[in-house]
Parts: structure tokens; C-alpha cells; sequence
């Protein structure tokens, strides 16, 4: 998502350069179950790509899962570093097909500066910009990987917010109890700490604002070092950890709601690549999200293995 962007010489997909490589076979042994029936995509040749964080490689995973149940010969592109260098592979041709997030192609490519508040309006935005690029936005599920502000379960008891506007309400009254752990990127950018405080009519004072690396945060409001902290709201520690996720109230956070992203001409020669993943899409939320994302960063499981009994236990594929 907002995990780091590769650059692209010339416009050009680097393979060295951004972790594109010749990839290797899916070779899961699947059959249709809720998608797939007929095996509609039998005769395809598909590559699935994702960027490189745990979510994503999981998301992958199921795409490339659920086009095996339809019949394809599946090609394995997941994990390319950054996130330019994945939606390259796509709009290039390089690669089929990934799932991307619509507040990256809104700010990070398509270089807006004001997100749009409502996911559905934010989702048509993205897919009518992106036509002239040969790409095609299938629809955007739930799943919203966007910034939040968390804090453990024995803060939440003491200070009882449950919203951002609560918080701010907190920081007027008690300044000294929002303490607050961010990223140092999170601390400086206009949709994070600055842009945050501005929408809510906060104002948290720079002693109480520590800066430090995102997997640190955890454990630090996990642990009580910080009130609140930086999170993503489909991180599987959310869920491992107990923690309390603010409600962005005033809707300032951008929509992070990951959907489908095919190759334009892959899509007119394979129309069959958007019902197969559409049921599938439709069952992704944060819920969702969090549990098989804690699988991987938590219990130390394979994203794939976990992308599959999922995939498997929710009847999409035998």
C-alpha cells in the first residue's frame, strides 16, 4: 500500500530493480466450488502479482487460487517490491492481474491530493482514470487496509474513546494522557499526525509524540509505552493483541479499499476473470483481513497455505 514505491528507469519495469522475476507455476491442487464451475478460464494463461507485505502476497494467493479452480494455468509474480513496480507489471502486460488498493492509485499514480470521502465515489474515481492506462478496476471489496490510531484494552477502559473526535476531545481536556506513537513518515505528511490534528481541532504537544518504527508501535501501545499509536486497520496484531481501533468520525483517513486490477486486453480476451473473482472479492473485509493476516505475522504460517484454507474452508474451491 503505502509501503515504499520502486523506481522505474525510463518508465520501464526493472525485473532486478523491483522484484520482478520469471516467477513460478501455481500448482495447487483445486476444483471449482462456489467460483470456477465450468471451468470458464480453461485454456489461460494468467500471472498474478501483488507488492510485497504480508496482505498482499495473502490476496495474491486467493486470486491466483481462484483462477486455478476456473481452469488456468496460473503463473506465480507475487511479492514484487514497492508498489509501482506491481501495477507496472499489469499496465505493462508483464503480469495479469493483482489486487491493488484505491487510495495508492489515487494519491501515489494517479496524483491526487484530497482523497474522496466515500469509498464507492473514491473506487469510480480510480477505475475511470485508469482506462486510459489499460487497466480495469473490477468492483472494490470491504477490506479497507487504511491509517488508524489504537490503544490497549487497559487505555481504553481508563480514557473510554472510542472515536477521533474523542480523542481530540481528550487532548483539550487531559493533554499529558494522548500520548501518541507514529512512523516518522506518518508524523510529516498531510494525511497523517499534521493533517489529522488539523481535521479534528487536536493539538498534540511534540513531547508527546515519539517516533518509531511501524512493528515497534505495536508493542509499545500494546504494552501501554504510548496511549495511542499508529496502526493499518487490517494488521493481524490488531487482533492478537486486543487492540481498540479509533473510529475516523470526521472520515479524514483516505479509502484503502483493495479491488481487483486487470490488464484491460487480458479481461476482453478472458470476461470470465471478473465473475470467478467477483464472489471472492465480496468476502473480504477487515475482519477477514486481520485473522488471515495474524496467521502470517503472528503464528508464523505460509501466506499461501493460509490464502488456500481459507479459499478451501469458505467453500470457493475444493
Amino acid at each position: 500500500m503505502r509501503r515504499g514505491v520502486c523506481l522505474l528507469a525510463a518508465g520501464l519495469l526493472s525485473a532486478s530493480g523491483c522484484g520482478l522475476t520469471s516467477g513460478s507455476p501455481m500448482a495447487d491442487d483445486v476444483r471449482p466450488g462456489v467460483v470456477g464451475g465450468g471451468e470458464p478460464l480453461k485454456g489461460a494463461h494468467l500471472t498474478v502479482t501483488s507488492k510485497e507485505f504480508t496482505e498482499q502476497l495473502i490476496l495474491g494467493a486467493i486470486m491466483g487460487i481462484a483462477f486455478q479452480a476456473a481452469g488456468a494455468d496460473v503463473l506465480d509474480r507475487t511479492g514484487i517490491q514497492g508498489s509501482i513496480g506491481a501495477r507496472e507489471a499489469v499496465r505493462s502486460g508483464a503480469a495479469d492481474a493483482m489486487y491493488e488498493y484505491t487510495g495508492t492509485a489515487w494519491i501515489t499514480y494517479q496524483g491526487n491530493s484530497h482523497p474522496i470521502p466515500d469509498p464507492e465515489q473514491q473506487w469510480q474515481a480510480v477505475r475511470d482514470a485508469d482506462r486510459r492506462n489499460g487497466l480495469t478496476w473490477l468492483p472494490p471489496a470491504r477490506l479497507n487496509n487504511t491509517y488508524a490510531l489504537a490503544m490497549n484494552q487497559a487505555n481504553f477502559h481508563k480514557y473510554g474513546t472510542r472515536t477521533l473526535s474523542q480523542v481530540a476531545a481528550l487532548a483539550a481536556k487531559d493533554p499529558g494522557a494522548v500520548t501518541v506513537c507514529v512512523e516518522s513518515e506518518f508524523a510529516n505528511r498531510a494525511d497523517g499526525l499534521p493533517g489529522l490534528e488539523k481535521a479534528y481541532g487536536m493539538s498534540v504537544p511534540a513531547k508527546n509524540v515519539t517516533q518509531m518504527d511501524t512493528g515497534i508501535i505495536y508493542t509499545q501501545v500494546d504494552k501501554g509505552k504510548c496511549a495511542y499509536g499508529e496502526v493499518f486497520t487490517t494488521d493481524g496484531r490488531i487482533k492478537s493483541m486486543n487492540l481498540a481501533v479509533m473510529e475516523d468520525d470526521r472520515k479524514f483517513f483516505p479509502n484503502y479499499n483493495a479491488a481487483p486490477v486487470i490488464n484491460t486486453k487480458v479481461l476482453e480476451k478472458w470476461p470470465a476473470v471478473a465473475t470467478v473473482i467477483e464472489p471472492v472479492t465480496k468476502r473480504l473485509d477487515n475482519t477477514v483481513a486481520r485473522t488471515l493476516n495474524a496467521k502470517v505475522d503472528v503464528d508464523g504460517q505460509d501466506p499461501h497455505q493460509v490464502a488456500l484454507d481459507w479459499m478451501k474452508q469458505q467453500g470457493f474451491v475444493k
